[in-house]
């Protein structure tokens, strides 16, 4: 499978040197205790950066302080083994997804890989949701958390809906859990006792153990099952001398 030709030239379009160089100064500014909005608006200007490329940079540079503090939280796919599990249902799903569909993806400073597109807002299910849910049942399925339980925004349309086909097919294949669609999910994910899947930055600083179950995913089987369109499309950073360079 090859990424759709839109999508490879978005790619190519966000992978640009200046980019590059942006997420540098980006990084230089947030390690110097730069308000992080006002240090996007600094750099993005600088390099003259569109707006999905400034939401790029959002979502994968970090400080070396927030990079390391959320590493320190991500647990492996073997450590929710016997464990209650909680799932931020259309963060795991629509980066799964993401990687199906090879949309650029990002590999963040913390070891977060995340979907850049904002879809969730105005997501709608389609066959890749059902093909992205597949793997992530099936990987639950292998590792065997004790109990799962699936959270949707319920202010997104249909959101009910696709709680209850995550939870007839969780009863299908006999996977103890049930799903969920509730008005903040932020409120049961944020201090949750078990183990947390999620790419949320905002979750993640808030809880003990993190699970980057879309990223595991994408990584480990979607590159080896979909012939690496997924793992084609993921930016890494070129991390380089943390210093801001003269024009």
């Amino acid at each position: 499978m090859n990424p759709a030709k839109h999508s490879l030239t978005a790619f190519k379009f966000l992978k640009s040197r200046d980019l590059q160089k942006a997420s540098v100064d980006f990084r230089y500014l947030l390690n110097h205790m730069y308000p992080r909005k006002a240090a996007l608006e600094l750099v993005g200007n600088r390099y003259q950066l569109t707006a999905d490329q400034r939401h790029l940079l959002h979502r994968g540079v970090f400080s070396d302080v927030e990079a390391t503090s959320r590493q320190k939280k991500k647990i492996s796919p073997d450590q929710i083994r016997g464990h209650d599990l909680v799932v931020d249902g259309y963060n795991v799903l629509i980066t799964i997804e993401a990687g199906l569909s090879g949309r650029p993806l990002v590999l963040g400073d913390d070891g977060f890989i995340r979907d850049i597109s904002g879809l969730s807002g105005n997501f709608q299910k389609t066959k890749r949701t059902i093909e992205a849910l597949g793997y992530l049942l099936d990987f639950l399925r292998r590792t065997k958390p004790r109990q799962t339980l699936f959270l949707f925004d319920s202010p997104i349309s249909r959101s009910g809906e696709l709680a209850l086909e995550v939870r007839d097919r969780m009863h299908k294949q006999n996977l103890p859990g049930d799903a969920m669609a509730v008005r903040v999910p932020e409120k049961i994910l944020i201090g949750f006792p078990g183990r947390v899947g999620t790419s949320d930055t905002a979750i993640i600083d808030r809880s003990h153990q993190v699970v980057d179950l879309a990223g595991y995913i994408i990584m480990n089987i979607l590159g080896r099952r979909v012939k690496s369109a997924a793992t084609y499309s993921i930016i890494r950073w070129r991390k380089k001398r943390d210093i801001l360079r003269k024009k």
